[in-house]
């Protein structure tokens, strides 16, 4: 099947039935899942599919619609469904695809698909997960328990055509292991979990050393408590170093700037965070997770600096938030099959340090090291930031004893300026990666 030429003749049937202009998108795929628990399979799942949406406009008026139907009679009724939409929508004068000229693709390989992703037997697969959970089982008698050892494997195609001109294609592939073992000592029970992914099994984990880290995770947390409510620095690990992360990407997100919705509205040219701290936007490194050729309306994909020394550079855009805001987009629109694009991440990233994440923590004589935040308490219009976390207390330099059941609060303005020290610990485990930060004047509160 050549998705290029129906996402072409979709357009062209779109441009025959009265659009000014049109897009289409088609998407094919295939999803494999197992968890196995206890040694025991307990789900498994394996799908493949199709689909195919389109975008209209006359004049100022925009509407879509998709199908999984791609006979010809599906494709028509799916067309003029769309444009009679179209007829009925709301006038929105910033509605429209991109200029020709900012249209295009970045040429070569980056890295994104790999078949040997699929190469595996289903009992392969399955035994990827059993490897993992058995051996996070092996490391201690105290993990008595699993949530499961799990493997993930994913393929798919995507192409897109408008009535620009633009014609573009790309595959991906992606595959992924972990363990969640539950560890009980005394009246203390406790979980945590680790996990590998990877483009390629090539650079994917083995299964066992996902399932011993997930296990020393899941062990230091056992006999956790509270402590006393103080303002002290802060340690986050790369994983939640990231989750902070993504709460800037929000801030810096074209839709919640252009309606107020962010603390960094307007604030384009000013300091709004340390001069060590560099946020990096790029769509277009080799086998990232946010890679890919071109954004969902056909712009090529780039390296846009966020935040460079502290100084706030660039929002992240796609065309509609662009001419809202007066400015050019930044190659980040993202979209499903139907509706409107948003703003998609491509390889969002703090630039590391230089420093050892265990120099960091030398470094602090009291404090906390948080492993896990819990719950959704940021309000991105004001900045202010309360999360429920666990973690391992810092004194005299070291990790010492687990903690949970505290509350980090502060407020994110105050946070980006307040980060003492990044660590030099970088990896993707995602599309948004960050290293070990240190933050000074947070309130950990507990008793």
């Amino acid at each position: 099947m050549d998705l290029k030429e129906i996402a072409v003749d979709v357009v062209n049937r779109a441009m025959r039935g009265g659009a000014t202009a049109a897009e289409a998108v088609v998407r094919e795929g295939n999803e494999f899942s197992t968890v196995v628990r206890l040694g025991q399979v307990e789900t498994l799942k394996e799908s493949g599919s199709k689909a195919i949406g389109v975008r209209v406009f006359r004049g100022q008026r925009a509407a879509s619609t998709y199908s999984s139907d791609l006979s010809s009679e599906g494709l028509d009724q799916m067309v003029s469904s769309a444009l009679a939409l179209a007829e009925v929508t709301s006038e929105d004068p910033h509605a429209g695809l991109p200029e020709p000229a900012q249209l295009g693709s970045i040429g070569g390989d980056l890295d994104l698909y790999f078949d040997d992703v699929y190469s595996l037997s289903g009992e392969q697969r399955i035994d990827y997960a059993r490897r993992a959970e058995k051996a996070a089982l092996a490391v201690d008698k105290r993990i008595n328990n699993s949530e499961g050892g799990s493997f993930d494997a994913a393929d798919g195609r995507k192409a897109l055509a408008n009535s620009h001109g633009f014609v573009g294609e790309y595959r991906n592939s992606y595959c992924s292991v972990s363990a969640v073992p539950v560890a009980q000592e005394g009246g203390s029970m406790q979980r945590d979990y680790w996990y590998s992914v990877a483009r390629t099994l090539k650079k994917l984990d083995d299964p066992e050393q996902v399932g011993r880290i997930a296990a020393q995770r899941t062990l230091r947390r056992l006999g956790a408590r509270k402590v006393k409510t103080a303002k002290v620095p802060v340690i986050l690990d790369p994983l939640m170093a990231r989750s902070l992360l993504e709460h800037i990407f929000e801030a810096v997100n074209g839709d919640s700037i252009y309606r107020g919705a962010s603390f960094l509205a307007g604030k384009l040219g000013e300091r709004v965070a340390g001069e060590n701290v560099t946020v990096i936007d790029d769509g277009t490194l080799r086998g990232g997770f946010g890679t890919s050729p071109f954004d969902s309306e056909g712009v090529p994909t780039r390296r846009t600096v966020v935040i460079e020394n502290g100084v706030l550079k660039s929002y992240l855009l796609n065309t509609y938030t662009a001419k809202k805001l007066g400015l050019q987009t930044t190659g980040n629109a993202a979209r499903g099959l139907a509706g409107n694009p948003s703003i998609g991440i491509g390889n969002f990233f703090l630039q590391p340090g230089t420093k050892k994440p265990e120099d960091i923590i030398a470094g602090v004589p009291e404090g906390l090291y948080v492993t896990e935040f819990l719950g959704f308490g940021v309000n991105l219009v004001t900045g202010d930031f309360s999360r429920g976390a666990s973690g391992l207390w810092i004194a005299g330099g070291e990790l010492t004893y687990p903690v949970e059941e505290i509350t980090v609060a502060g407020n994110l303005q105050d946070m980006l300026l307040n980060i003492a020290e990044i660590g030099s610990d970088l990896e993707f485990r995602g599309a948004v990666a960050a290293p070990t930060l240190r933050l000074d004047g947070l309130t950990v509160a507990g008793e």
